[in-house]
């Protein structure tokens, strides 16, 4: 089961604030929730446990800095326009991707076999 999957405990638990209007939108295809005004990052963490899967090994990133400086919140929309979670606000019925989209990346090797792993982890 993949990290971000709904059934698992989430990685962020809101203690306050929560007056603001219930926005919903869709991360890798799961339909989440998040208040107006919370950024893309707060969103993901509220509704699992990772940001994506890091580039250069099978390790899950959780955002680092979170303020924009790091880099380490990048997550893609479906048309693969890459946007910093951190400092993107969430939107009602935005869609957001942990992983690039498969169009935006050559099918080189290396790649697919991260993609296998990542595909046999997900239907464990």
């Amino acid at each position: 089961m993949p990290d971000n999957a709904p059934s698992l405990p989430a990685r962020f638990m809101r203690l306050a604030e929560s007056d603001r209007p219930t926005i919903t939108l869709r991360i890798d295809g799961h339909s989440a929730t998040a208040l107006a005004g919370d950024t893309l990052l707060v969103a993901l963490l509220l509704n699992g446990r990772r940001v994506r899967d890091s580039e250069f090994g099978d390790g899950p990133r959780a955002g680092f800095c979170m303020m924009g400086a790091c880099q380490d919140c990048w997550v893609w929309t479906p048309a693969g326009a890459r946007l910093r979670a951190c400092s993107t606000p969430a939107e009602a019925g935005m869609e957001v991707l942990t992983r690039p989209p498969a169009h935006h990346w050559p099918a080189t090797p290396d790649l697919q076999e991260s993609l296998a792993r990542h595909a046999q982890g997900a239907a464990a």
